[in-house]
């Protein structure tokens, strides 16, 4: 059993349908905070001179955490969280700038685009329990995933 989350929490056990999953305005603010730091990203990449074709491909590197579900559900949530979380861009582009190394800043930037992204989309950091349960809601598998008879 897990402990009590704190007031406003998502409840990691919760259907999708559960009153306690993260609905409406709320679920709207996370998202709508992912579109404008998406916004903000790019428009401060856009100002390094980096070049979008590193952009492009450095994009989706942070999705290779996924793997780490391969080892089981704990190790993949750990792995995806650390991932997906701003703690690893912002000490990365912190470094970056104190030390004066001048591209680092720019693949924080890349890094933190990723996860705003997510954030857009709805998908949240990882619950243990498995990877469609996040922070921002269950994730529902869509009508045409699912297999006929489940």
């Amino acid at each position: 059993m897990l402990p009590p989350l704190p007031f406003g929490a998502q409840n990691p056990s919760a259907s999708p349908d559960d009153p306690s999953a993260v609905t409406g305005w709320v679920r709207w603010i996370l998202r709508a905070e992912g579109v404008a730091g998406l916004v903000f990203c790019l428009a401060f990449y856009a100002l390094t001179g980096l070049g979008w074709g590193y952009f492009v491909l450095l994009f989706l590197v942070p999705d290779l955490s996924i793997l780490g579900y391969l080892m089981g559900p704990r190790v993949g949530a750990v792995a995806y969280n650390v991932a997906h979380s701003t703690i690893g861009p912002v000490l990365l582009g912190a470094a970056g700038f104190v030390l004066g190394i001048a591209p680092i800043p720019s693949l924080a930037l890349i890094w933190t685009a990723h996860i705003l992204f997510d954030r857009w989309l709805g998908l949240g950091l990882k619950y243990p329990e498995g990877f469609g349960y996040t922070h921002m809601g269950r994730l529902r598998v869509p009508t045409w995933q699912k297999r006929a008879g489940s």
